[in-house]
């Protein structure tokens, strides 16, 4: 979704990541749990403070990089304005039925598990701190690797909040989509009608 805003609505420009500071905030949040840096934050961005979302740590977290980084708050590269673009954007959001959707859900786990994902997993426990393996798969299966559950719940965990994120991203592309759905076992021809 973030990606697909940049494309459409353009982006905000911050530094690149300092991996080791990034590195230390992590750590910081797993020994010390989200309120030193959110205390941290409202000093350093009182701005950022007052409209982020103050349960959602990957942002405060971000947020206090950039602003021990640059020495500036991260509020100030927030701009906010939409980029203007010398092309046409048409967009499409493909969707099934969710009985559908969920059995299509439910079905990929089963083999993403049954190719090795939980091998893969096992080969990333170092990594688990960094901020790309605190998604859906492999938070639920570090829990069982660290025995919080055995593993038929942590699959069934799995495809719960895949279908929760599924049922977030299209809440999402219905703000912006504007009734271009289309079911792509249906509706190909007009989908080709609406892009020709």
């Amino acid at each position: 979704m973030l990606y697909i805003d940049a494309v459409c609505n353009g982006i905000d420009l911050a530094p690149d990541p300092d991996e080791a500071l990034r590195a230390e905030l992590w750590q910081r949040f797993e020994t010390e749990g989200i309120e030193p840096l959110k205390s941290q934050l409202k000093l350093l961005d009182p701005a950022y403070y007052d409209t982020c979302d103050l349960h959602n740590h990957t942002r405060i977290i971000k947020a206090l990089e950039v602003c021990i980084q640059t020495g500036k708050p991260y509020s100030s590269f927030r701009t906010g304005v939409k980029k203007e673009r010398d092309f046409e954007i048409i967009k499409i959001g493909i969707n099934y039925p969710r009985e559908i959707l969920h059995d299509r859900i439910n079905r990929r786990v089963d083999i993403m598990m049954g190719e090795g994902l939980l091998d893969e997993v096992r080969s990333l426990v170092q990594y688990r701190n960094l901020m790309p393996l605190n998604t859906v798969g492999y938070k639920e299966l570090f829990d069982y690797l660290d025995g919080n559950t055995d593993l038929d719940t942590a699959v069934e965990r799995i495809k719960r909040n895949t279908r929760r994120y599924a049922k977030k991203q299209i809440t999402w592309f219905n703000k912006t989509i504007a009734g271009h759905w289309y079911n792509p076992a249906d509706d190909e021809a007009a989908i080709l009608e609406l892009v020709s």
